[in-house]
């Protein structure tokens, strides 16, 4: 079973959904998610805000917290796990924002990820510093984004 059917099984078997806020990966996550038969029934849509205002505007992220850090930060991602999940009504918001290359951003080195998992039962993020191509780190980002979400889901069920 992939990482993606993998999520979305854990999800079905709570009755729960899933909305994506994308930067670095422009919408691979949520392609990864839709490409799983019968994800429909879970997966409610996605957002690539890859450019910071977009972030602010359509995500809700503070502008205050952007100019004071820029996108490439933890409470970013959190607040567009958070985004997702309002701007869409779902149960769980995936985002991603980091900087895949080929140059710097905002201060961080390539290969600087965060990403976010907001659940009924809180946040959960993680910090990454992956290293490669630009097609190696998204692929990477995804991957990790996806087995994020999936213990974050299951840890709620052993709450």
């Amino acid at each position: 079973m992939t990482d993606a059917a993998t999520l979305l099984a854990a999800l079905r078997e709570r009755g729960w959904t899933v909305a994506c806020a994308e930067s670095l990966t422009g919408g691979l996550v949520c392609a990864e998610l839709t490409g799983v038969p019968g994800a429909s029934a879970t997966v409610r849509g996605g957002v690539v805000a890859y450019a910071t205002e977009c972030k602010v505007s359509v995500l809700g992220v503070d502008p205050a917290l952007t100019e004071r850090v820029g996108a490439v930060d933890p409470d970013v991602a959190g607040q567009m796990a958070e985004g997702a999940r309002r701007l869409f009504a779902a149960d769980v918001g995936i985002a991603t924002t980091g900087v895949a290359g080929p140059d710097p951003q905002d201060g961080q080195p390539v290969g600087t990820v965060h990403l976010c998992v907001a659940t009924p039962g809180g946040v959960a993020g993680l910090r990454l510093s992956l290293s490669g191509s630009r097609a190696e780190i998204r692929s990477e980002t995804v991957r990790r984004a996806l087995l994020l979400a999936a213990d974050a889901v299951g840890r709620i069920a052993w709450e």
